[in-house]
């Protein structure tokens, strides 16, 4: 198994700031728009978002929720071991709200499809729009596509990307994996 090194911190750290300001950009104050990411490793890219609106662009008030789709997947029958669900934390109205999906990677379209069904159990939104760090491009079973796409890579189905997280992997990383 070889793994590439497709951005290391700085460049992460240099994505993360561009995503947001394209989101101050199009959202202003965030007054009528929420952000949501998507269990399990979409919410340490959200949570990261979030403090870097709030830190470093002084942006008030920023709703973050974290949304578990995993009972609302078209595959999740498929698998012979337990299902371990995550939390759902959404601990606000998301009726006529802007909502703005935030994952890791989009890979399929499954999970969006997953959390665009999962989230009509809140209400029914104004707007969605979705924010990736990588999009694996020519690889989606559903017309899907990011609003907000940190970097875009050809990636060949025996390969996977993993992103990390130095909160919770020690470093931020994204890394091509030849399996």
């Amino acid at each position: 198994m070889s793994q590439k090194v497709l951005l290391n911190a700085k460049e992460v750290n240099i994505i993360l700031h561009r995503l947001a300001c394209q989101l101050i950009e199009k959202h202003n104050d965030f007054s009528n728009t929420v952000l949501i990411g998507l269990q399990p490793r979409g919410v340490f890219l959200a949570d990261r978002l979030a403090k870097i609106l709030t830190e470093d662009y002084k942006v008030k008030d920023i709703k973050l929720g974290h949304l578990d789709i995993t009972f609302f997947r078209d595959d999740f029958r498929r698998s012979d071991k337990p299902l371990e669900a995550n939390t759902t934390k959404i601990n606000f109205l998301v009726e006529n709200k802007n909502i703005v999906f935030i994952d890791d990677v989009l890979y399929t379209g499954r999970s969006i499809r997953a959390a665009l069904t999962a989230i009509q159990s809140f209400g029914r939104p104004n707007e969605i729009e979705l924010l990736t760090l990588i999009d694996r491009r020519f690889s989606r079973h559903l017309p899907i596509q990011p609003d907000y796409r940190g970097r875009q890579v050809d990636v060949i189905n025996n390969e996977k990307v993993k992103v990390n997280w130095k909160e919770y992997d020690n470093e931020d990383s994204v890394y091509l994996i030849e399996k």
